[in-house]
């Protein structure tokens, strides 16, 4: 990646930029001030003009790795009306996201978003309407909604961390595994919807 041209300060992108690219290559132990430092070719001081340490660092490379997670859900997702298609569609969208970036998903879910933080807050808020547009889910209760997204999160993230992990050993290909996964939270919502 190298060092920013003169011209160019260092900016907390670049910094980002070159923290994705070392998470990228490397996987998880690479985010850190030091590593990012070297990738920039400069010393890790330089790197806390801009943010808050390896902390700091963390959750600025969390942030844009959600902010690009949710646009390509978004462009997978765009134009589809049906609520259970746009379910399995934003679902498909996860998984495939995990299988293409590894390091950038463990890093974004690792990551806990604070409501109380206005940029995580909007990310929440940005997930939150897509969940409750995507299966029309306006007539919850908040903890009916809740209880529905922390189960289907649970599912999704706990089948990809498994697959990632590679701890499905047992002779059955994990796509339809996780159709069939899909099918059964797809009836599990209806099935609160109806409480």
């Amino acid at each position: 990646m190298g060092r920013p041209l003169k011209a160019n300060s260092l900016s907390p992108q670049h910094v980002i930029d070159a923290a994705i690219a070392c998470l990228d290559r490397e996987g998880e132990s690479a985010l850190g001030v030091n590593r990012v430092a070297r990738e920039l070719g400069i010393k890790p001081p330089a790197i806390y003009k801009h943010l808050d340490g390896n902390t700091g660092l963390r959750r600025a490379v969390a942030l844009q790795i959600w902010h690009q997670y949710l646009a390509d859900c978004h462009s997978q997702t765009v134009g589809i009306a049906d609520k259970r298609t746009l379910f399995l569609a934003g679902a498909r969208a996860t998984r495939n996201f995990a299988k293409s970036y590894p390091a950038r998903y463990a890093v974004m879910m690792e990551y806990q978003l604070r409501p109380t933080e206005p940029p995580e807050a909007e990310i929440i808020q940005h997930s939150l309407r897509w969940f409750q547009d995507s299966l029309q889910l306006s007539r919850l209760s908040p903890d009916a909604l809740v209880d529905t997204m922390r189960m289907v999160n649970a599912a999704i993230y706990g089948f990809i961390i498994r697959e990632r992990s590679e701890l499905m050993t047992l002779d059955r290909d994990p796509d339809a595994s996780y159709e069939v996964m899909l099918s059964a939270l797809v009836v599990a919502i209806e099935y609160i919807q109806a409480i």
